[in-house]
């Protein structure tokens, strides 16, 4: 089981989601703990300048951007819709 951790900026990104898209990550952060690559999140590794980052689906529209810790630990660093990736540069 995976522990989630997050940083500043995605508290800021976090915090302004409508309602039902918290709920809906908060469903699918319960997924990605037991199993980050469960078809349902359609996880993928990202590519060029955001290549160490991992990206999962809160539904069709919304992502969160993460990246592994070690063995155990996950880092959400991101939240949105596709202008998330801009927030990474």
């Amino acid at each position: 089981m995976f522990k989630i951790k997050v940083t500043r900026q995605f508290k800021r990104k976090y915090f302004k989601l409508p309602m039902e898209i918290k709920i809906l990550a908060e469903k699918q952060e319960k997924i990605l703990i037991q199993n980050p690559f469960d078809e349902r999140l359609k996880t993928h590794k990202l590519k060029g300048k955001f290549s160490k980052f991992w990206s999962f689906s809160v539904n069709y529209q919304y992502r969160i951007i993460f990246t592994f810790e070690g063995n155990k630990i996950i880092y959400y660093h991101s939240v949105g819709n596709h202008s998330v990736y801009k927030d990474l540069i």
